[in-house]
C-alpha cells in the first residue's frame, strides 16, 4: 500500500521548528562519520546535525550511512556541500537539506535552488525510490512536492559580496535560511578573529533584516566560543546555531581532562 506523502515531510523536524521560530542547535560532523554520531548527537540534545564536506577529510560516500541512521532516529541531518553540482546526488542519500558556502549573489542562490528542488521549482533529477520514506512505494506525483517541502536549503553569507547582495539573495524563492559564516566573513573583510568588531554586529543586523522581510530563517555560524554574541544575535531573530563540531568537542574535552588530571597530581 502506498505511504502517505505527508510521512516524508514529517521526517524533517528542522523545518517545522524553524517555522515556529524555535531555537535549533546544530552539531557539525568533520571527523566521526559513523552512524553512532547520530545517536550521540541526539542523546546530547542537539536538534540537527550536518556533515561538513567543505572542511576536513570526509568523503561524500560516507554520507549515506549517517543519513540512513538519522532518518531512523528522527534527527535531521544536513550536508555542507563542496560544490553545487554535488547537491542532487547528496540529497538522494536521504539528507534533510543542504548548506552551501559563500553564496554571493541572487544568481548563485537560484542555481542552488535549481539543483536542490524538483520541478517546477528546480531541475533536480528524479530517482526511482528515495530513502526518505524507507524505500516504500510513494506515488511520484505526491512524493516530489513533499520532498521539495521537506528539504531545507541553507545559504551561507560569508563575504563582502554576499553581504552587499543579501537582500536579493534572501528574496530568491526556495531559500529557507541564511547562515552567517562569521569566520570567513571576517577574513574576507580583513578582520580575522575579531568577533567583537562592530562590523560583525552590523552584518548580522543587515542579514537579520533581510531574513525578516522575506520570511527566511537566520542562522548563526562560527561563534560557538562566543555565547555572548550568539545571545545578541538570537535576540535579532537568529534561530539556528552551529554550536560546535565533533572534532572541536573531542579536542576540548581531551584538553580539559588532561589539565584536570595533571592538576590533581600536582596538588596531591
Amino acid at each position: 500500500m502506498p505511504v502517505p506523502a505527508e510521512d516524508l515531510v514529517s521526517r524533517n523536524s528542522l523545518k517545522a521548528r524553524l517555522a515556529r521560530n524555535e531555537l535549533c542547535l546544530c552539531l557539525a560532523i568533520r571527523l566521526v562519520v559513523q552512524p553512532d554520531i547520530v545517536l550521540i548527537a541526539r542523546a546530547a540534545g542537539f536538534d540537527v546535525l550536518y556533515i561538513d564536506l567543505g572542511h576536513g577529510s570526509v568523503s561524500p560516500e560516507a554520507c549515506r550511512h549517517v543519513a540512513a541512521t538519522a532518518i531512523a532516529a528522527g534527527l535531521p541531518c544536513l550536508v555542507r556541500v563542496p560544490e553545487v553540482a554535488a547537491i542532487p546526488r547528496l540529497l538522494d542519500c536521504g539528507l534533510a537539506g543542504i548548506i552551501v558556502p559563500n553564496v554571493a549573489s541572487a544568481g548563485e542562490a537560484r542555481e542552488v535552488v535549481a539543483a536542490a528542488r524538483f520541478p517546477p521549482l528546480g531541475r533536480r533529477g528524479v530517482a526511482a525510490t528515495f530513502p526518505n520514506h524507507g524505500y516504500r512505494p510513494v506515488a511520484l506525483a505526491e512524493a516530489l512536492p513533499a520532498l521539495n517541502d521537506a528539504s531545507t536549503v541553507i545559504l551561507q553569507i560569508e563575504s563582502r559580496d554576499g553581504l552587499d547582495n543579501v537582500e536579493a539573495i534572501a528574496a530568491v524563492e526556495g531559500v529557507d535560511m541564511l547562515l552567517v559564516g562569521t569566520n570567513d566573513l571576517l577574513a574576507d573583510t580583513g578582520l580575522p578573529g575579531q568577533f567583537g568588531h562592530e562590523r560583525v554586529a552590523r552584518a548580522f543586523a543587515r542579514v537579520a533584516a533581510a531574513c525578516k522581510v522575506h520570511g527566511v530563517a537566520l542562522g548563526i555560524g562560527g561563534l560557538a566560543a562566543r555565547p555572548d554574541l550568539v545571545a545578541a544575535f538570537v535576540a535579532m531573530g537568529g534561530s539556528f546555531i552551529s554550536a560546535g563540531s565533533d572534532v572541536g568537542f573531542l579536542a576540548q574535552s581531551a584538553r580539559a581532562t588532561v589539565r584536570d588530571f595533571r592538576a590533581m597530581v600536582r596538588n596531591s
